[in-house]
């Protein structure tokens, strides 16, 4: 059975899932990373091949291209793992296809050592469900939260779910 979490106050509170999606944000690049909608008519494929070092790899496009990828045309900060799915578009390079404007649609899992321990997860979902409770008694009430509140709840549920589903 999980222990109590010490009692603390609602700013308290929104601190601590604060700083736990902001830790998300850097490391996933959320703003970059997760479009809302995709533009169906830009190409999608996943990255086959991509040296950190050398600045460059290749994407396997869903028509089956091969598309040269370059360091300049990623997000900052962006993680590029093979397997990651991407949207771009693409330009005639020198030597062929080249992606421009990458967004990604998809990174593959974390693994499981990335986690929270149960303990720390425990207490973020306890601080999670008073935070919802309260924008809940405001949504009853006909009252949708600030917008900086709303991405920032959103932030935080979209963490949340990164660490359950590994």
């Amino acid at each position: 059975m999980l222990s109590a979490a010490p009692q603390r106050g609602p700013e308290e509170n929104a601190v601590d899932l604060a700083e736990y999606a902001s830790a998300s944000l850097a490391k996933t690049c959320v703003a970059e990373s997760t479009p809302l909608e995709r533009d169906e008519g830009m190409p999608n494929g996943k990255v086959r091949f991509y040296d950190e070092a050398k600045g460059f790899g290749f994407i396997q496009g869903d028509d089956g291209a091969q598309v040269y990828l370059h360091a300049s045309v990623l997000p900052d900060g962006a993680d590029v793992q093979p397997g990651t799915r991407l949207e771009y578009s693409v330009a005639d390079g020198r030597k062929g296809p080249q992606a421009l404007s990458v967004r990604f649609i998809d990174t593959p899992r974390l693994a499981k050592r990335n986690r929270k321990s149960a303990d720390e997860m425990a207490v973020i979902i306890e601080d999670l469900v008073k935070l919802l409770d309260g924008v809940g008694s405001h949504l009853k009430h006909g009252q949708y939260p600030e917008r900086s509140q709303s991405r920032k709840i959103a932030t935080m549920l979209r963490r949340v779910a990164d660490d359950f589903d590994v």
